[in-house]
């Protein structure tokens, strides 16, 4: 008989030692069909600005979009970010942006269209450098995704497969050899006034987010797994992001 998952508890209150990592889709935002269908609430902004002035600025997102979608999002605050799961950041002048996309992925993503179109709800996501084929709203369509997604690899040198919850990302691997995931994104702005000192907080839902919880639970810090209970480094839960906005709205 195989072994429940265990049910963690809810995370400790955020306090002013703290420096506040979130992830975006289905962490602050609940999803929706397409990601540009998702909605923002309208108390989320008034949020995050406060939360920004108490912690002294030490909060930033850690998503998968990228770091224009973003601002798009929640405009007008332009956040600490990490955007495309680590190999875009921006703090202040610190930062880098994402490489440049070859020229064989404008084939590949018209090819991904055309078998999105195969399967109503699939969606192919053109994140500039990086490549989202979606089938949440699709879900007989996962295999022929990722049979198309690891099928177009080679063609692509220097990218790497990113599966997450219903996707599969065709994405560069990093910078110059180097790591490119959320957990390596969180790292560097530790390393960076005003999060460095700090116990680190993070709240994600996907695998992806997995990185980030083991680089916090490294630093001591609070790993917050957001939406149903299954496997994985956080210690902490929270059911969704209606939660997770009641949490972040006590601390603010």
């Amino acid at each position: 008989m195989a072994a429940e998952t265990p049910v963690l508890p809810p995370p400790p209150a955020i306090d002013d030692r703290c420096a506040l990592f979130l992830d975006v889709d289905g962490t602050l935002l609940d999803f929706a069909p397409t990601p540009g269908e998702v909605k923002v609430p309208g108390h989320l902004r008034e949020a995050l600005a406060a939360l920004h002035r108490r912690l002294d600025g030490a909060v930033a997102l850690i998503s998968g979009r990228s770091l224009a979608t973003l601002d798009a999002l929640l405009a007008p605050a332009a956040m600490p970010a990490a955007g495309l799961h680590g190999l875009e950041r921006r703090h202040g002048r610190r930062g880098h942006r994402a490489p440049r996309a070859p020229s064989a992925l404008a084939l590949v993503r018209t090819e991904a269209e055309a078998v999105a179109a195969r399967h109503p709800g699939a969606v192919v996501e053109d994140k500039g450098s990086a490549l989202a084929l979606r089938w949440r709203s699709a879900p007989r369509a996962s295999g022929e995704l990722q049979a198309f997604a690891r099928a177009a690899l080679p063609r692509l040198p220097g990218y790497r497969l990113q599966p997450g919850n219903d996707v599969i990302e065709l994405r560069p691997a990093g910078h110059g050899g180097g790591r490119a995931d959320k957990g390596a994104a969180i790292l560097a702005f530790l390393g960076e006034a005003p999060f460095a000192g700090r116990r680190p907080v993070f709240a994600g839902d996907d695998i992806t987010d997995e990185a980030g919880f083991a680089a916090v639970n490294a630093h001591d810090g609070i790993s917050v797994l957001v939406g149903p209970p299954r496997e994985s480094a956080a210690h902490y839960a929270l059911a969704g992001p209606a939660e997770v906005l009641a949490w972040i709205g006590a601390a603010a």
